[in-house]
């Protein structure tokens, strides 16, 4: 249920003839630009719970094996 081939050059010719020839490239870049930030923050987000999972996983064992005894 992807867009195939035709579809993109469909909605490509639509918004050349709405937004003009020297709009386009703009309009790219910035959705361009949107989807490499979009991509920084979660991959971020997920770095961040990653690291939470593993505190927690950390103190977990600590709480769950009894110390050492000498």
């Amino acid at each position: 249920m992807g867009i195939g081939g035709m579809e993109i050059f469909v909605i490509l010719v639509v918004a050349l003839v709405i937004f003009g020839p020297k709009k386009l490239p703009e309009m790219g870049r910035s959705l361009g630009k949107a989807i490499r930030e979009f991509k920084s923050a979660g991959s971020e987000l997920q770095d961040e719970l990653t690291k939470t999972a593993n505190e927690i996983d950390k103190d977990l064992d600590q709480n769950i094996k009894p110390p050492k005894s000498s």
